[in-house]
């Protein structure tokens, strides 16, 4: 383990699993570069046919790391970057990437998950697009790949009113590719993992690519849209009162400043 993730390679499968448990697999600026450079080898790395990116214990990864004190101090336009980059490595690898997602996937941590190729959902899982609890846009990608999947008002409902919305509704949505009870979680994971892992890679990657361009062909305006929405957001006080309010657990209480 390194940098709060668990990474191997086992029979053509590159497997990331954030390994945060007690933070429910939050992110450190740390572990999104660590994460976004293991993408990007793998696209190059002939001894990988499929990435994997899970999280360890009851969560997929609850998003960025808001905790200290002042939190919004320490965010600013690299962590915007940061996210970026994660999402353009897994978009624009020609290996497929698969979210094993079994427990809640939020923020940023549900951005990545959606920009995967193929997100295998437990039933216990849920997709949190919480940003506007604590003042700011969704970013990660999350306005364009959210609504190619499943149409402007689901949308505009997750992100707007920060509903988690459960692995069984979101499965019916289209927002996920498989939804299996609990105990099957990882035995479904493994299938689907070798079952691309033994696939035709020149053909998953020409697929891959056609579909992004048919489906997600505006993300990289969507991306700086983002970036340029939320560097103005995390400059307002109504930034710094939501992520105080998450850190007390209490109700935040916004201004419009």
């Amino acid at each position: 383990m390194t940098d709060g993730m668990a990474i191997s390679t086992d029979d053509g499968a590159l497997w990331i699993i954030l390994d945060r448990p007690e933070q429910l697999n939050a992110l450190t600026a740390e572990m999104a570069d660590r994460l976004a450079e293991e993408l990007e080898r793998a696209a190059a790395r002939d001894d990988v046919h499929v990435i994997v990116l899970r999280g360890s214990g009851p969560a997929f990864s609850a998003g960025a790391d808001l905790s200290g004190e002042d939190a919004h101090e320490h965010f600013d336009v690299t962590s915007l970057d940061r996210a970026n980059r994660i999402i353009r490595a897994i978009t624009g690898s020609p290996k497929p990437c698969v979210a094993a997602v079994n427990g809640v996937a939020a923020g940023v941590g549900c951005s990545a998950a959606l920009a995967c190729d193929l997100v295998v959902a437990a039933g216990s899982a849920s997709f949190l697009l919480g940003f506007s609890r604590i003042g700011l846009m969704p970013d990660g990608g999350a306005t364009a790949t959210v609504a190619a999947s499943v149409g402007r008002a689901r949308a505009m409902r997750m992100a707007m009113l920060g509903e988690a919305m459960p692995a069984e509704e979101a499965y019916a949505a289209g927002l996920v590719s498989h939804l299996v009870p609990d105990e099957e979680f990882d035995a479904t994971v493994s299938r689907v993992v070798r079952r691309l892992a033994a696939g035709p890679p020149l053909a998953f990657a020409a697929t891959k690519k056609a579909v992004n361009a048919a489906t997600l062909d505006r993300l990289e305006e969507a991306l700086e849209r983002e970036r340029t929405g939320q560097t103005a957001l995390l400059r307002t006080a109504d930034v710094a009162e939501g992520m105080r309010a998450f850190a007390e657990r209490r109700r935040p209480v916004f201004r419009g400043e």
